[in-house]
């Protein structure tokens, strides 16, 4: 069965995935980069169309294929995480998916104001272009560095539509909170996740304190960014003019959009988020 990690682009997802790999897929709970990321495959991507009749030049056409493709993965009977951007929508008469092959969600999101520089940043866009994906509701993605390929096709919708779809929805338990939470009281939030997946995977085990406190300080932002430094990491991309690689981690818990854009942006991006920011106490 499925547990969902689900996020909108640049809301904290890679930081919840090393928290859950460090602690289920280590001895210890020492986060080490990519060995221990690579547990945590996402999805849809390729790998799991394959052996699926379906159009790669058509956006959206491996949709038709989404919940066979998570019955294949779950005939290996055990429990698997996996990362997603998509939207908990039914695009055309196809579900993301269903409660055959999902146990539950774990969905982290972000204010949308500093959502929007770190998406300027690592997308490579300017702040203007940056906020139009983010209100885009017919938004998606897949791999660019494959022509013509759209079978990493995911539905992102805008980062509104995608929080809410996650929040709000009615078939699946989701446990839903705040990056500025996990930020601020690390190990109770981490330990309050841990808890929702050993109650909906049943997992009697029980919770350890010491990996998790290990899980916390071996991925503290510090530390992320010095194994991207001296180990590289996969998720990093390359610029479009110099083809250098883009750090992933840069600002992290710094990156303050009150210190980022001037005062006429901020007020644009208090009226379009306005509701949201209100609903989520980020006003």
């Amino acid at each position: 069965m499925i547990i969902w990690l689900a996020s909108y682009p640049k809301n904290g997802n890679t930081w919840l995935r090393s928290l859950i790999s460090a602690y289920y897929y280590t001895k210890d709970g020492f986060f080490l980069g990519d060995q221990h990321l690579n547990y945590i495959s996402q999805f849809p991507v390729k790998k799991y169309m394959e052996g699926f009749n379906y159009n790669l030049n058509l956006p959206g056409d491996t949709s038709r294929f989404w919940i066979a493709a998570q019955e294949k993965i779950n005939l290996e009977k055990n429990i698997k995480f996996f990362k997603t951007h998509n939207a908990l929508v039914r695009l055309g008469q196809n579900n993301f998916t269903n409660k055959k092959n999902t146990l539950g969600a774990i969905y982290i999101v972000r204010d949308p104001r500093n959502v929007l520089s770190s998406m300027s940043r690592h997308f490579q866009l300017d702040y203007d272009k940056a906020l139009e994906v983010m209100q885009d509701v017919n938004n998606f993605t897949y791999d660019f560095k494959k022509k013509n390929d759209y079978s990493d096709y995911q539905f992102v919708s805008s980062w509104e539509k995608n929080y809410q779809s996650w929040k709000n929805n009615s078939l699946l338990p989701v446990k839903f909170f705040k990056y500025e939470d996990l930020l601020k009281e690390t190990f109770f939030v981490f330990k309050e996740i841990i808890d929702f997946i050993d109650k909906i995977s049943n997992n009697k085990k029980g919770f350890s304190r010491e990996k998790a406190k290990n899980a916390v300080s071996s991925t503290s932002f510090n530390n992320l960014k010095k194994i991207e430094e001296n180990k590289g990491f996969k998720e990093s991309i390359i610029a479009r003019e110099n083809k250098k690689k883009i750090p992933f981690f840069h600002l992290g818990p710094k990156n303050d959009w009150k210190q980022i854009y001037d005062s006429k942006f901020i007020d644009k991006l208090n009226r379009i988020f306005e509701k949201s920011l209100i609903e989520l106490n980020y006003k």
